[in-house]
């Protein structure tokens, strides 16, 4: 647990923290941003993968990360959707008023499009977004951002007055279900290596529905100008051939982003190769003390909390209900949407994490707390109020004894909850088995999937075995 401090500490400690979103390119260009910085001598993290656009600059705002890359359709049509620029120069002023700086654009443009599997668009003579009209029958699957940005699939359907319905799903994925039939069209970044890969046709936008996304550097206006000088070495250097080119490396190839952007920054910079950096024990290693972090730290919390809660509600018939229904509410809210709430407040890291899983941990605990209690013999309680024990005497010496196994099985199952659910917690920057899961998903590498997902599995085994022994020693042999 120490150590998940000390990587956690080491990540505020860094000059600049460099933000990725959770897709390829994003990741190759945050490790090049990392890399123009470190080879200008200022010390930086890249925050990789840290979910999407929202996420992203909302960290940026409240200074949790100091620069990544934004597209300007993006930015014209999402962060700012509720406003209208004649010029760039509006677009510059609105940036400013958040104290975000817009640099030159890097070079190319990634722009959104719809994509079908050449063979099938040719067959069914469809070129363009306004020939699916007369396709109803096409089933259509977007990455989940697109379902809903205000540039995305509600404003595409209207304008090209499109019948189908579509279902979201993750951009990595889709690629794959488009690839085995299982929907007809997708959204695709015009620099996807897939789009090669998978021989994909490319539909017009024959109604110019779609902006231009020119890729930019976003960052603070506190950020230093020698740290800002290193980054804008990259404006105009990258074309969009270049960067289909890297995707593919990164992607089809399946270089590490890393090696991606330095040997594209040894080639078009002549700037070295970074030294590898040595670290203790591996990764495997680091994303399970950080995961342990999660789930203990959030755990010892909610017990602290839910112990003292879920007595006090079995005692007091008044507010056992309300106490109940209250906690069971709050387990409810979908965990990704409770991530992503925490962030404008929390920012992002562990903290809004351990938050999360702690709020995801109290109903169990509450409410078996409370059926401990309540279901005690009401022999025994009358027995202990005959003895003219105070109330909290009789919580301390009785109730709470004979609860105990009750008790420890709310908090058995709150742990093994809270360890399946702290993968989602590599979407806002605080590691664990969520990290190389991520990655997987988004390079399509069923080891890297298993990687973080069987050492969690192994994990929660583990954290039932030791409760299991933790009942045989607290509760005595006549109470199990």
């Amino acid at each position: 647990m120490m150590f998940g401090l000390a990587v956690f500490s080491l990540a505020a400690q860094a000059d600049v923290q460099v933000g990725s979103k959770k897709f390829t390119e994003s990741v190759i260009l945050g490790e090049i941003g990392t890399q123009l910085l470190g080879a200008a001598g200022i010390a930086s993290k890249h925050r990789s993968e840290l979910g999407g656009t929202r996420v992203l600059w909302e960290a940026l705002k409240r200074g949790d990360i100091d620069v990544y890359t934004e597209y300007t359709g993006t930015l014209r049509e999402e962060i700012f959707a509720d406003r209208e620029f004649v010029s760039q120069a509006e677009l510059h002023a609105a940036l400013a008023e958040q104290g975000i700086v817009m640099s030159p654009p890097l070079g190319f443009a990634n722009n959104y499009a719809l994509a079908m599997r050449r063979e099938r668009a040719e067959s069914l003579d469809v070129q363009s977004i306004a020939g699916l009209q007369t396709h109803p029958e096409l089933k259509f699957g977007f990455s989940n951002e697109f379902m809903d940005r205000a540039d995305g699939w509600p404003g595409l359907q209207r304008k090209y007055d499109l019948p189908q319905k579509a279902r979201g799903l993750d951009h990595d994925l889709a690629y794959r279900a488009l690839a085995e039939d299982a929907i007809a069209v997708t959204d695709v970044y015009s620099t996807d290596a897939e789009i090669v890969y998978y021989n994909l046709q490319v539909l017009d936008d024959d109604r110019h529905y779609f902006d231009e996304y020119k890729a930019v550097w976003l960052y603070r206006q506190d950020l230093s100008g020698a740290a800002a000088d290193a980054l804008l070495q990259l404006t105009g250097k990258l074309d969009t051939t270049a960067m289909q080119g890297l995707n593919t490396r990164a992607k089809i190839d399946r270089v590490p982003a890393k090696k991606v952007a330095s040997g594209f920054l040894q080639e078009s910079l002549g700037i070295a190769e970074p030294a590898a950096k040595k670290t203790w024990g591996g990764p495997l290693l680091r994303y399970t003390l950080e995961h342990l972090f999660l789930v203990g730290v959030s755990l010892i919390a909610a017990i602290l909390l839910a112990v003292p809660l879920g007595l006090w509600a079995a005692v007091t018939p008044a507010i056992r209900q309300p106490v109940v229904g209250f906690v069971g509410v709050l387990q409810t809210i979908p965990s990704l949407a409770l991530l992503v709430i925490m962030v404008p407040l929390l920012g992002i890291g562990a903290l809004p994490a351990i938050v999360a899983l702690f709020i995801y941990s109290l109903l169990p605990i509450v409410r078996n707390t409370v059926a401990g209690v309540t279901g005690i013999a009401p022999g025994l309680r009358e027995s202990a109020e005959a003895l003219g024990l105070p109330l909290m005497a009789r919580v301390r010496r009785v109730y709470f004894p004979l609860a105990l196994p009750s008790i420890l099985a709310g908090i058995k199952i709150a742990a093994v909850i809270n360890v399946g659910t702290a993968t989602l917690a590599a979407l806002i920057g605080a590691g664990g088995y969520g990290q190389p899961i991520l990655t997987g998903i988004r390079l399509d590498d069923t080891g890297l999937i298993l990687l973080g997902a069987v050492p969690a599995a192994i994990m929660a085994l583990a954290v039932q075995g030791l409760f299991d022994l933790a009942e045989r020693w607290m509760v005595p042999r006549g109470l199990r």
